[in-house]
């Protein structure tokens, strides 16, 4: 069966992230005084092939271990649908 499997990559939330800080200050140039924080990460889709939602979601946290995610500055959440 295939797996449609989303993983999110985002900053650790002890790093300052400089996109993030970057925007923030957009969005106070134009006005937008309301928001607090913004930090900015990756949403990557994943179609697997895989026997069940285990084994999929299995290969997706070995893709974002080996590849997607950086352990020293980011986490990532994995969903599958």
């Amino acid at each position: 069966m295939t797996y449609t499997v989303q993983v999110k990559v985002m900053p650790l939330k002890e790093l300052l992230d400089p996109q993030g800080k970057a925007v923030m200050g957009g969005l106070s140039n134009l006005g937008l005084q309301n928001v607090e924080d913004v930090r900015i990460g990756k949403n990557i889709t994943l179609r697997i092939e895989a026997a069940s939602v285990d084994a999929a979601k299995q290969v997706a946290e070995d893709a974002a271990k080996k590849l997607l995610a950086n352990p020293v500055m980011e986490y990532f959440e994995i969903s599958v649908n």
